[in-house]
């Protein structure tokens, strides 16, 4: 399959982007292994518990940036989406740019955020390379040793991902939780922006 085959199938993937709650259950679970806490604001126990400045890569259509009322963020993606989804981030007051995370170039971020988007991507190193160039921390979630399928041109090995980011993720099995399966990794890496 070609990347555009690939895109054609996540944005198909996606549909109308109307319901998504499945997704953002299993975003719950990214948040938790990627660090970040909840908090209820007296409307919602799903807010999440950070601050600061905020890049997600690949957010897609329900960032969890929706969820993070204290910070400020951008989220960049590839894909199109209904136009109701970028009046959303407008909103919410997140910056939306349709960008491939290979052509990231910003700096500056506290944190970059990336969770499961790399397998989806046309090179997933220099994704990290931008994501570590971009911000101080990077909290990323993604799946390992998948096999390749369409929309998923990519698999990887923790140990591949612990190289490229210059750290040491963890690894854990899923059997169900929010509807997750497989072996996932995660972890909170430096970037390059780290202390300055």
């Amino acid at each position: 399959m070609s990347w555009k085959d690939d895109q054609e199938w996540e944005k198909n993937w996606w549909g109308n982007c109307t319901n998504t709650y499945g997704e953002e259950q299993k975003q719950l679970l990214y948040a938790s292994r990627m660090g970040l806490s909840t908090f209820h604001d007296g409307r919602s126990p799903y807010n999440l518990s950070v601050s600061g400045k905020v890049l997600d890569i690949g957010g897609g259509p329900v960032s969890m940036l929706l969820k993070a009322p204290n910070a400020k963020g951008k989220v960049v993606d590839p894909c199109d989406y209904p136009q109701w989804v970028r009046e959303r981030y407008r909103v919410a007051g997140i910056e939306f740019e349709k960008m491939s995370g290979e052509d990231v170039s910003e700096t500056g971020y506290d944190e970059v955020w990336i969770y499961n988007v790399l397998q989806h991507t046309k090179d997933p190193r220099k994704i990290i390379e931008n994501a570590q160039n971009a911000g101080k921390i990077i909290r990323l979630f993604e799946w390992v040793n998948t096999k390749i399928s369409k929309g998923h041109p990519h698999s990887f090995t923790a140990v591949q991902l612990d190289g490229w980011l210059n750290g040491k993720g963890k690894t854990e099995m899923l059997n169900g939780q929010s509807h997750c399966f497989g072996e996932c990794y995660y972890g909170i890496f430096l970037g390059n922006a780290y202390g300055k």
